[in-house]
């Protein structure tokens, strides 16, 4: 019997959650009093996964010198991924398996406002029915040169209890992150951003629902097609350098907005994100945001499409000493393109609303791993928010 698996999309588990663990980003400006409330459709070609997402926020200046934000998240979870195994002979198109679930997810985050720092400490937890993330950060983003410059600092943590298919009890995953990061007002319509992130997971990284394939010979020259779990190192360490930079156009009412993300970690994976948006104001009234985000990565040094012809003898027991093997293709060589287009609308100074209708599109690159694996997916989201 195939075990259901979770999503095989990045953003299915930490949407919310990330607004606390990634709150180790400036405030560009004080944050305003304001309630806000957005909805996602995220939908696969072909009966993939679909996942609807809402989310609500609130934040409310505490006196003069704090300011509170709480959201939370309800996800709705469905469809159908990959399980690992290879397509049937004669087929290109690899094994899927149902998927169901919901998650329900929180953050919060308190700031004080000193002299020159502005310090801020989150918690945040994620919920689905096999695994519960529990998380939180610390970080200052201190002025510097008449605040022209900004510099970041920030540590964040999670604590991960998961279900591991046929096993009590849950087991733990754990990861720490650091940051440092400047930013620099070059001149009073451009400002540049380098940022510099690591960060360490120990415990059980392997997904529990992805499985690898292999014929065995079960007696001499008969040979028997089994799955097995994958098993992945019990630690990771990755390392991430940002550069980005911002410039407004005034005399064509528009702004530019561009970065570059350098990503490589312990699993041998290296990978490169480039991604821009310009914002054209149309009116008094009006924001339209086209937007491109291109990704390409290597695949991880155990990744295997198929393990047929490999030395490697997958065991019923993961191990923590190798061998290591996964036929998960987000951890195979692809790269993804996502196209977007936004529009904002400000009716008046306190409320906002705002569409967007998003492609998203991975494509294979090992020539090996079928392009049925990989997902294409619809992305459209709405919001509005009131501040005051």
């Amino acid at each position: 019997m195939t075990p259901t698996p979770r999503p095989s999309f990045t953003r299915a588990r930490a949407v919310l959650l990330a607004a606390t663990l990634t709150a180790l980003a400036p405030r560009a400006t004080r944050a305003e009093n304001a309630v806000a409330y957005k909805y996602s459709d995220y939908r696969e070609s072909g009966g993939r996964v679909a996942v609807e997402t809402q989310t609500a926020l609130i934040e409310q200046d505490i006196g003069t010198d704090f300011h509170a934000r709480i959201t939370g998240t309800l996800d709705a979870i469905s469809g159908a991924t990959p399980t690992g195994e290879p397509a049937p002979a004669g087929s290109d198109q690899v094994r899927l398996t149902k998927l169901h679930d919901r998650r329900k997810a929180w953050s919060a985050d308190l700031s004080r406002q000193f002299a020159r720092v502005n310090l801020s400490l989150g918690f945040g937890n994620s919920r689905e029915s096999d695994y519960v993330s529990n998380g939180w950060s610390l970080n200052a983003v201190t002025d510097f040169n008449q605040k022209n410059t900004t510099l970041l600092t920030g540590v964040a943590g999670t604590d991960d209890d998961v279900q591991v298919f046929f096993q009590t009890p849950r087991v733990k995953k754990r990861s720490n992150d650091v940051i440092v990061g400047v930013t620099q007002l070059l001149d009073p319509r451009t400002s540049v951003t380098v940022n510099a992130t690591w960060g360490r997971t120990t415990g059980f990284i392997s997904d529990p629902y992805k499985l690898v394939e292999k014929n065995i010979e079960v007696i001499p020259t008969i040979f028997l097609r089994q799955t097995f779990g994958e098993n992945r190192p019990a630690e990771r360490d990755k390392w991430i350098g940002l550069a980005a930079l911002n410039r407004a156009f005034p005399t064509l009412h528009g702004a530019l907005d561009t970065s570059y993300r350098y990503y490589r970690d312990t699993f041998g994976t290296a990978a490169h994100t480039v991604e821009t948006a310009w914002f054209q104001k149309l009116g008094e009234k009006f924001i339209l945001r086209p937007g491109i985000r291109f990704y390409q990565q290597g695949a991880a040094d155990f990744y295997y499409y198929r393990l047929d012809g490999t030395p490697i003898v997958p065991t019923r027991a993961r191990s923590t000493t190798g061998p290591f093997y996964s036929s998960d293709f987000r951890l195979s060589s692809f790269r993804s393109y996502n196209t977007g287009l936004k529009l904002i609308w400000n009716p008046t100074e306190s409320l906002q609303f705002d569409a967007a209708l998003e492609r998203y599109d991975m494509r294979g690159r090992d020539g090996i791993t079928p392009q049925s694996a990989y997902a294409r997916a619809t992305i459209l989201t709405l919001g509005a928010r009131f501040a005051w």
